[in-house]
């Protein structure tokens, strides 16, 4: 399905009724990476499950050469207005999860659980922003494919490299779908992405925080630091999973998630 929202047609999958649930997408991914998870959700029921693609990502249009997390906090907002969802709780995986600090910030009433996957509330250094510049240019030179190349052996553990070569096809397959414009904007967007400690010890509502055990851009000791400041927070390592821990190990992940939404919602 699509809508336009803030300018821009944004594709996005809405299936089930009940507790309302969104799922947002890794960088360079789209909402294609939630496929297990939903399918899994939507044969226990009582969960409304709502996956939008980013702008410039699987069938989502590009606009500008900017795309801010708050951009996206905004289109995630107008998303869930024009679906008459008032709350929600919130799934977001690495740049999902710096686009649900970003609605946190912004709509806090809005939230009503939190799930941070493999992602980490910090700010980028300045070597990052170099790499995010880096890695714009790059789409913009040579497309969705240069980028995949580039970020995809980073993306996921030795083990599924290894022995699950087929995820890595995946992986690679989604990436490309994406818009060397749209991963140029977005990337630019992280590189300006808020630090969200202060946010941290906020957070009200239940939360759980995933990190794939061999994941090298948010590695388990950053994400177990961050957990321990958000009050009640529940942390869990997922075994043999790099970043893309939904992808590498989507049992154990559903396991925790589920685990986690029976206990609080």
């Amino acid at each position: 399905m699509k809508i336009r929202i803030n300018n821009a047609d944004i594709a996005y999958d809405d299936h089930g009724v009940g507790q309302p649930l969104l799922f947002l997408h890794a960088f360079p991914l789209n909402r294609s990476m939630w496929q297990s998870q939903v399918t899994v959700l939507l044969s226990k029921g009582g969960y409304r499950l709502v996956a939008p693609d980013w702008r410039g990502f699987g069938e989502s249009e590009s606009s500008g050469e900017l795309t801010t997390m708050e951009v996206l906090a905004d289109d995630v907002a107008a998303l869930m207005d024009a679906l008459g969802m008032q709350k929600a709780l919130v799934c977001g995986l690495s740049l999902g999860g710096y686009v649900a600090f970003a609605f946190l910030r912004k709509y806090p009433e809005r939230v009503s659980g939190l799930v941070l996957a493999d992602t980490k509330p910090d700010a980028d250094t300045e070597e990052g922003r170099g790499n995010r510049e880096h890695i714009a240019q790059l789409a913009l030179s040579e497309g969705a494919g240069a980028v995949a190349d580039l970020q995809v052996p980073k993306l996921l553990s030795d083990y599924t490299r290894q022995r699950h070569p087929e995820v890595e096809a995946r992986v690679r397959r989604i990436a490309e779908a994406a818009t060397g414009r749209g991963i140029a904007a977005v990337s630019r967007g992280m590189a300006q992405r808020r630090d969200a400690h202060d946010l941290l010890a906020q957070i009200s509502v239940p939360a759980l925080v995933l990190v794939g055990e061999q994941d090298a851009v948010t590695p388990p000791k950053v994400a177990q630091e961050y957990a321990a400041q958000i009050p009640g927070s529940q942390f869990v390592v997922i075994p043999q999973a790099g970043h893309l821990a939904n992808l590498e190990q989507p049992e154990a992940f559903f396991e925790a998630l589920q685990h986690f939404l029976v206990r609080t919602l």
